[in-house]
């Protein structure tokens, strides 16, 4: 007896045609063009690779940009959050521009962004004129470039968190707080555990845009060597100099930290999925002493 199988139509069809299209694509966007630059980085021997990228200056440009992107990431991981709370959870007047301004990261050239936040953090600025006189000195310093990165950094977690909380059950806060749970065990246990892999992938997507920035933090961050220099910005100084090796050198370098450190957090993310996937459909919260002591009385 023959059996027959049946396979679901597909929009789009051919298997076949539109992985060759898919793998030929990435190829060309992404996978040539860093093989070319491992490629060009093989001109250099061993000891010249290391010379390039352990200068006093490459480290310190190493140290700026990583904890940079880092605080940046880590500030955005949380006001994130909060601006896409309330953009979920309240109605108020002018919402629609609030959640409209949140994409202007987006849609600003990166060059009017940095000079925008220069012209605001300055000695003679909005923000700086009340900031230096306390001694807080935003522009043309390495917090110019924090500054920047927040700034640039901010839609990805938004963005990244809100369609979550959007689908989020409420019957689940209520059944916590049936049990007499607090607001912020309710939030650790409920919320925190279904929001947090959304929430990585959003510090991971501003952390991976603030690694590579260089338009808007240039305008802010005075571009001192060993204070204030980042490492998009010696790059490009090699670039300039006909040190082709050296720049690639430098690229490889951040490229292959980058890489790790988003394979950690993207390795990180899907243990956490996989282990809610493995929990229960709703978190419960053990019900508090005072709440079974009033229920029983």
């Amino acid at each position: 007896m023959t059996t027959l199988t049946f396979r679901k139509p597909s929009a789009i069809p051919g298997f076949g045609v539109t992985l060759g299209i898919t793998v030929a694509y990435l190829s060309l966007v992404v996978l040539i063009p860093l093989a070319a630059t491992f490629l060009k980085t093989a001109t250099l021997d061993w000891s010249q690779f290391v010379r390039a990228v352990s200068s006093p200056r490459v480290l310190a440009s190493y140290r700026l940009t990583f904890f940079a992107a880092l605080g940046g990431a880590l500030i955005n991981a949380v006001f994130g959050f909060l601006v896409a709370w309330v953009l979920v959870r309240y109605r108020f007047p002018f919402k629609r521009i609030v959640d409209a301004v949140v994409d202007l990261p987006f849609a600003l050239p990166t060059s009017v962004a940095g000079i925008s936040l220069a012209a605001i953090y300055s000695g003679n600025g909005w923000i700086g004129q009340f900031l230096e006189p306390l001694g807080i000195k935003i522009a043309f310093t390495p917090a110019g470039v924090l500054v920047a990165l927040t700034f640039i950094g901010l839609p990805f977690v938004v963005r990244t968190v809100q369609p979550v909380l959007e689908e989020f059950e409420r019957e689940q806060e209520e059944a916590a707080a049936c049990l007499g749970a607090s607001r912020w065990l309710t939030f650790r246990r409920v919320v925190l555990p279904a929001v947090f892999p959304a929430l990585l992938t959003g510090f991971a997507l501003a952390f991976a845009r603030a690694l590579g920035e260089y338009g808007s933090v240039i305008f802010i961050a005075g571009n001192v060597p060993m204070k204030s220099e980042i490492t998009s910005l010696l790059i490009i100084t090699k670039l300039e100099q006909y040190d082709y090796a050296g720049a690639t050198a430098l690229a490889v370098v951040m490229l292959v930290v980058s890489f790790l450190m988003l394979l950690l957090i993207n390795t990180l993310q899907w243990y956490l999925q996989r282990r809610t996937s493995r929990g229960r459909t709703a978190p419960t919260v053990a019900p508090s002493t005072a709440a079974v002591t009033g229920g029983a009385q």
